[in-house]
Formats: C-alpha cells, sequence, structure tokens
C-alpha cells in the first residue's frame, strides 16, 4: 500500500496517510527512511507482523509535479472579478 507522510508531532512522531485503506499510522519518526520529508510518498508492507515502510521517490516526484503543473495552470488563469460593480 502507498502512503504519504503528513507530519511529525513532536519531532518523535511521523502520521503517515494511507488513502486506500482510510488509516493513520503513527510510527516512530526514527523509523522513516533517510531522506524523508513531509509529502514523501512511501510503500508499506507488513512482514512478519512489522511494518515496513519504504521511500517512494518515484511517486513523491510525480505528485510534486502534478501539484506544480495545477498551481500553475491557476496562477496563470484570468485575474479579476466575474462581477460588475455599480
Amino acid at each position: 500500500m502507498k502512503g504519504i507522510l503528513d507530519r511529525i508531532e513532536d519531532e518523535r512522531h511521523a502520521v503517515i496517510l494511507v488513502e486506500e485503506e482510510g488509516i493513520e499510522l503513527v510510527l516512530p519518526a526514527n523509523r522513516l527512511p533517510e531522506g524523508s520529508h513531509i509529502n514523501s510518498w512511501f510503500t508499506i508492507d507488513a512482514e512478519n507482523g512489522q511494518l515496513a515502510v519504504t521511500l517512494d521517490e518515484e511517486t513523491s516526484m510525480a505528485k510534486r509535479e502534478q501539484a506544480e503543473e495545477l498551481i500553475t495552470r491557476l496562477r496563470t488563469k484570468k485575474k479579476g472579478s466575474r462581477f460588475k460593480r455599480k
């Protein structure tokens, strides 16, 4: 399953959102793979009753590019109000 790092609380707990399962995973922040940061995507597997969290750089990059394209489109839209002033 895939999850995104939503936040780190008290610099000790990492909160990963797993949309397809509709759950929130809370892990010790020191268990995150090196290079992890807010909005990083992970592949999460259950192995022998333990969670294996692997950084998914490809998905992270794709989602970042998608967000940047959306922001660019929003900024280039016609500005101004569609309502007339009296």
